[in-house]
């Protein structure tokens, strides 16, 4: 206990940002909206491989949200200590509700200070944000009812994992179909009475785009629908070197390797709490998708406890009703951009609950289908490379054991990332249209909507969800041997991590094979 009648937040600590530069205190007069995140009312069941067990939509939100009397006491007990804090809504089932007031009294109600600062955003350019440091205080009363309060500082929390060459030094590039094909995704599938949910940090997207692109392609444009959280929306920059170029990569990906499915893509602000009420509403929307797919994500290092552990009870909700939650490992190599010279994995990619979608360089030549080359994606001292390596955070899963994965750098075990792979060296990247301009973009962000498209199709074909498709693709693992479904690679590093036969850290279990993974999830259900 810090304060009379007051307990730290566990999990909640804020550690300080390098070269941030003061502007002054946070306005105390700023209406601010925060979510916060409530306890269970039971842990989620789960299977004998340790994945959570299948729950309709019903039973997950009445037997495993939050108990509706556990939020009306948090709301009490809230309001009770200022009048000027306000109850602004409250789900039980999804376990978030949000307060709003002025700046100065939520942070006195729990506990902190707020500072408005500048620091570098994902993209490197200087940002304007609130800032707090230590750890957050809740009244006693509330120790473990509330389990995360995210919002009052809004750092940029993530960066989109795409990339981009100059012109000159595409070797090969790759319509996202040729993609599809080279990787043999089911014949008689396109993903049809499917919904696949993306969600964007930033950036947006004009219908004529993709008109003008799906057109080219010879398909029909699918259906794209945009929806808006914590205030975000579809506002594209008109840049093509900007956010668009992510959202452009995502959609214009997922919806030509899987035209049939319908797509709805959430818009949130790049913060803590925007990827968190993002996930939470795509997960829990009616009807429930078939996968999500996130291209957006941050060192381990960088995020606080609490907000990990929301959003991966978050994805676990996801797993629970079925979906395939896709994630991009990251760009940076084995440092993950972290310049203490050690490892370090991107999170969400390294949640138990995603699937860990690295990167290749493929060289092929889809005119005949002929994979001449398919190497771990490393392009070298600012080039990128993917992501992948052991969590510090998570521990390893039980259907991850017998997987070979290494020690974690701290000593221990930890969960390995990423799970697949799949092409994204920007070298040997796919072509898209962002803005007007037609380009070449590549990054582990191509490889979740490369993944989720394939979720689609195999759950057309399966006629079931997929959920936590790791259980069957580990299912008989051994160390250094093959699995069925997916194409293993051998060759190439990411910094700290060699590829080899069977799992390794750069480029996990390989690429799919789609017809091979039909046949082989056919066969297992």
């Amino acid at each position: 206990m810090t304060e009379s009648g007051y307990v730290q937040l566990t999990g909640s600590d804020r550690g300080p940002l390098d070269d941030i530069q003061l502007v002054g205190p946070a306005d105390p007069d700023e209406w601010l909206e925060l979510t916060i995140v409530t306890r269970r009312m039971a842990s989620l069941p789960t299977t004998a491989t340790g994945a959570p067990a299948p729950l309709s939509r019903a039973e997950l939100r009445e037997s495993y949200g939050s108990a509706p009397a556990d939020q009306d006491f948090v709301a009490s007990v809230l309001t009770s200590l200022d009048p000027a804090i306000e109850v602004t809504g409250a789900d039980p089932g999804s376990r978030l509700m949000t307060i709003a007031g002025p700046s100065a009294v939520l942070t006195q109600a729990f506990g902190t200070e707020l500072s408005q600062v500048t620091s570098a955003g994902p993209a490197g350019s200087q940002v304007s944000h609130r800032y707090r440091t230590g750890a957050l205080l809740i009244p006693a009363a509330l120790d473990g009812v509330v389990v995360a309060v995210v919002g009052l500082d809004n750092r940029p929390q993530a960066a989109s994992q795409v990339r981009q060459v100059a012109p000159e030094l595409v070797q090969v590039s790759y319509t996202p179909p040729e993609v599809a094909s080279l990787y043999t995704y089911p014949a008689g599938t396109d993903g049809t009475g499917q919904t696949v949910a993306i969600i964007e940090l930033g950036g947006g997207f004009a219908e004529s785009d993709l008109a003008t692109y799906f057109s080219g392609l010879g398909l029909a444009t699918p259906s794209v629908t945009a929806v808006g959280v914590d205030g975000a929306s579809n506002v594209p920059d008109e840049d093509p070197q900007g956010a668009d170029l992510e959202v452009l990569l995502d959609i214009e990906v997922l919806g030509s390797m899987a035209p049939g499915a319908a797509q709805l893509v959430y818009f949130a602000p790049n913060t803590d709490q925007g990827f968190i009420d993002a996930i939470t509403a795509a997960v829990h929307a009616e009807p429930t998708p078939a996968a999500l797919s996130i291209s957006w994500g941050g060192p381990e290092s960088s995020w606080t406890s609490q907000a990990m552990t929301a959003l991966d009870a978050a994805i676990a909700d996801g797993v629970a009703l079925g979906v395939t939650v896709c994630v991009a490992a990251g760009d940076n190599g084995s440092s993950d951009g972290v310049s203490d010279g050690e490892p370090h994995v991107d999170f969400p990619a390294s949640s138990p609950h995603a699937l860990g979608c690295g990167g290749t360089s493929l060289q092929a030549d889809p005119s005949t289908g002929v994979i001449s080359s398919e190497t771990v994606w490393n392009d070298g001292a600012g080039g990128g490379a993917t992501g992948g390596g052991v969590s510090a955070v998570f521990a390893l899963p039980a259907w991850q054991a017998t997987a070979g994965v290494p020690a974690a750098p701290s000593g221990g075990t930890g969960r390995g990332v990423p799970d697949v792979a799949g092409n994204a060296d920007p070298a040997t990247g796919y072509q898209v249209l962002v803005d007007g301009d037609a380009t070449v973009l590549g990054g582990t962000s191509a490889v979740a909507p490369l993944w989720a498209a394939l979720i689609a199709r195999l759950t057309e074909a399966l006629g079931n969800p997929t959920g936590l498709i790791q259980t069957a693709l580990y299912a008989g693992i051994e160390p250094g041997q093959p699995v069925g479904g997916v194409r293993d690679i051998t060759e190439g590093n990411n910094g700290a991590y060699s590829a080899g036969p069977g799992w390794d850290a750069c480029t996990g279990l390989g690429v799919p094979d789609g017809e091979a993974l039909l046949a082989r999830l056919t066969a297992a259900s």
